[in-house]
């Protein structure tokens, strides 16, 4: 059945909600047709608080991370633009990072829904480091579809329009009489024109505000967004042709790998070959840089060669004496105290443990770099781009504009992107070496150097009497969370725009931004207290909601169990947010909540709203001795999740199969954080090397039947989604685990202590020894 055509009759007809909103349209100088917008104007307001609600809201109720992020951009957004072009193709640079999370692919939804193109013909790309952007070029937060949504939308509808009034300038008819379709504009049967023929005539000689307020389509008309879409770079991801950050090649860029102390953050105190390594085949230079001796060669393979044969004398690391002792002995000293007494009431104390995490990608760290006297330029997968162009111009010795920082798709990130240090580290040896490199970080360095999810504590305090619960209070304590890549400077920004009370940290504002209990629970607190510490760390996915949330859901799970209540009832009675009863509702009548499993087996429930979305798991968990026992590759693999259910609501759904994608792989991670995955520190420095060590949830331990509900549209624009599934999957895990054994797990992940494995040699071997941790770096 043929789509229906567009017409332009009715230009004032809107969206509701869109006309209180200030976005504003430009008409651009430029050869074809260019519309730019105001962008992360969408959803600042954010949406008031209930007033049905009978405890207070929590800040994060009323204004979240996300609607931060949008106010933040809002100054300076002026400038992104949708453009149409002479061979009848749209393309849009969009100021964010594409790391696998299928973020172009829904803008190009938006730009192919409101300029009536079809998808294949809209090309989206990934805009170079703006500084005129200032706050309006970061990828975090789960923040890239709420504040493009509306303000991409437009500026596609107006282009559209103008493409329209353009032909009925040509034809000399009202442009009401012509519709849209398939990039064509036509009147009626007697004429028509492609976009391509008509992008230069509409083209503007100078920036123009737009004539007037563009239609956009009612979700009723709506003929590609909200439909399962595949992903516009599937076929070259599966055909080999698409291009990450390790397939990028520059002119004369040639390998390069560092050397690194065999502690955190350690420095150079003496190389004592360096000449003799510099003659070693293929190798061109032999520099020392800020934590380690960079060596760059004809080839990776020779780079490695001569890391193994450098001798180096090292200097201190910032966390020579640390271990996940004395880090969680820190923790507990550092830890706030609760406020409210148990007086004439019953009473539960808890306290959960999380272990530090790696955030390392697939794709090792990388990034090219081509640095001259007098200019430099980068290409890197970065997720903070101008904060990366300032700091690599600074530590060059640059003007900031002679910088030119290139994004490129990453292989993944998890957060690690969100920090520039592998490309102005390529940047340094660039320099030094007065020649561009390509460097690469092994495995190895990923795991040790790079960024880690710090451990944190969790202590929970409810009280309740009566079938009531009273209070509740968590204590969340945990190694400093560095937020030096931009989110900072954003949060001074807008300060005084918060409504956050006191001189807060960065670290305590985005957590108050972040987190909010949904269930009546009284008199309700959650509190944040870091400790530095001098790890590299870093926000991992879902930042503090998975370790925050899963101690909360386990508490509701023990309060259902002291009040003789079913754990799905219980929840049913005390939530404020009818988002959530519904997700969790649906989860119930699917995943078949209580039905009669084998002794060793059992179900758990976990809840999460963040980002203006809300999602409900359920799974089903395998603790029995012949399961947890079971050995893969001479490793126990503990318990196993059998099944897997998580309900949606995201809003509106811009892409179902895209958000059934998103969940699939929050729950992966939540598999892994509470069940196999940590890092384990000792003198300073993880023993993990490698994938092969670290206990990513593999084939074996994911769950073989696994499904996705998107509940229908419950508005009219999308919430975050990218990361809001970790949260919810981690509790529903630990929940089930803490029902099938009749233990309260309380250290995550679970397997911390019974994982075993041979730690990676803290420092490459000699040339007379093979067996080191560079031959598994790749």
């Amino acid at each position: 059945m043929a789509e229906p055509s567009r017409s332009s009759r009715n230009p004032q007809s809107v969206p509701e909600g869109v006309g209180r909103r200030r976005v504003l349209a430009y008409l651009l100088a430029a050869p074809t047709l260019a519309v730019g917008v105001r962008f992360g104007l969408d959803a600042v307001d954010g949406p008031a608080a209930e007033a049905a609600v009978p405890s207070p809201p929590q800040p994060e109720d009323l204004f979240d991370l996300g609607d931060l992020q949008n106010l933040a951009a809002a100054p300076t957004s002026g400038l992104i633009t949708v453009q149409v072009h002479s061979d009848g193709t749209a393309s849009f640079a969009v100021p964010r990072a594409e790391v696998g999370q299928g973020m172009t692919t829904a803008v190009a939804m938006m730009v192919a829904e409101e300029l009536d193109l079809p998808l294949e013909k809209v090309r989206v790309s990934l805009a170079d480091a703006r500084p005129e952007l200032l706050m309006n070029q970061l990828t975090g937060g789960s923040n890239s579809m709420r504040s493009s949504y509306l303000p991409v939308r437009t500026a596609a509808a107006v282009a559209r329009e103008r493409l329209v009034a353009t032909a009925a300038a040509q034809w000399g008819v009202a442009a009401s009489e012509l519709t849209t379709r398939d990039g064509v504009v036509a009147y009626g049967t007697r004429k028509q024109a492609t976009y391509g023929s008509l992008a230069e005539a509409a083209a503007s000689a100078r920036v123009l505000p737009a004539a007037t307020r563009p239609r956009l389509k009612k979700p009723s008309e709506f003929t590609v967004l909200g439909t399962s879409r595949n992903r516009i770079d599937a076929l070259d991801a599966v055909t080999g042709r698409k291009r990450f950050g390790m397939d990028h090649q520059v002119p004369g860029a040639k390998p390069a790998m560092v050397r690194r102390p065999p502690t955190l953050n350690g420095t150079v105190e003496a190389v004592h070959n360096a000449d003799a390594v510099r003659q070693m085949p293929g190798i061109t230079d032999v520099v020392p840089i800020r934590h380690g001796v960079a060596v760059r060669g004809e080839t990776f393979g020779q780079c490695i060669d001569a890391l193994r044969a450098l001798e180096v004398t090292w200097g201190p690391g910032t966390v020579d004496g640390e271990s996940d002792e004395t880090v969680l002995r820190k923790l507990r000293a550092a830890a706030l105290p609760m406020v409210v007494p148990p007086l004439l009431t019953k009473k539960i104390d808890a306290e959960f443990t999380f272990a530090f995490a790696s955030n390392s990608p697939l794709e090792p760290d990388n990034a090219i770099a081509d640095v001259r006297a007098d200019r430099a330029e980068i290409w890197a997968s970065l997720k903070v781009p101008i904060v990366a162009q300032r700091e690599i111009a600074d530590r060059l010795g640059l003007p900031q504009h002679a910088v030119t920082v290139h994004v490129v798709e990453g292989g993944g990130s998890f957060g690690r992107h969100l920090f520039h240090d592998v490309a102005a580290e390529a940047a340094e040896i660039s320099q030094k070496t007065g020649k561009p490199v390509k460097l690469s970080w092994s495995r190895t360095d990923t795991f040790r150097q790079g960024r880690t999810h710090p451990m944190s504590l969790s202590r929970v305090r409810a009280t309740y009497a009566l079938g009531q619960v009273l209070s509740y209070e968590q204590r969340h304590t945990s190694a400093q969370t560095d937020f030096g890549h931009g989110l900072g400077e954003m949060i001074t920004s807008t300060a005084a725009k918060l409504p956050v009370a006191g001189n807060l940290s960065f670290a305590e504002t985005i957590f108050e931004l972040t987190q909010s209990s949904p269930y009546d629970f009284g008199v309700t607190t959650q509190l944040l207290n870091e400790v530095p510490l001098g790890f590299n760390t870093g926000s991992m996915r879902n930042i503090y909601s998975p370790n925050v949330t899963c101690a909360r859901e386990l508490i509701v799970d023990q309060l259902a169990s002291r009040m003789g209540k079913d754990p799905v009832a219980f929840r049913r009675g005390f939530l404020k947010d009818e988002r959530l009863r519904a997700v969790l509702d649906k989860a119930v009548e699917v995943g078949n909540w209580g039905r009669s499993l084998p002794a060793g087996m059992a179900q758990g429930i976990g809840l999460h709203a963040e980002y203006r979305g809300a999602v409900a798991t359920l799974v089903e968990i395998d603790c029995r001795p012949e399961t947890v026992n079971r050995k893969i590759r001479d490793a126990v693999t503990g318990p196993r999740v059998t099944k897997a259910l998580m309900v949606v609501d995201a809003g509106f759904a811009i892409n179902p199969r895209g958000l059934e994608a998103q969940m699939a792989g929050c729950l992966n991670d939540a598999l892994a954080l509470a069940l196999t995955s940590s890092l384990h520190i000792k003198d300073g420095i993880p023993l993990e090397g490698s994938w092969d060590e670290y206990f990513y949830t593999r084939q074996w331990n994911t769950p073989p039947e696994l499904r996705v509900v998107v509940m229908p549209n419950t508005s009219d624009k999308p919430s975050g989604a990218g990361e809001l599934g970790v949260a919810p999957a981690f509790a529903a895990v630990a929940c089930a685990y803490a029902r099938a054994t009749g233990t309260l797990p309380t250290r995550f992940p679970i397997n911390h202590d019974t994982l075993s494995f041979e730690p990676l040699p803290l420092e490459p071997s000699t040339p007379q020894s093979p067996t080191d941790g560079l031959d598994r770096a790749f």
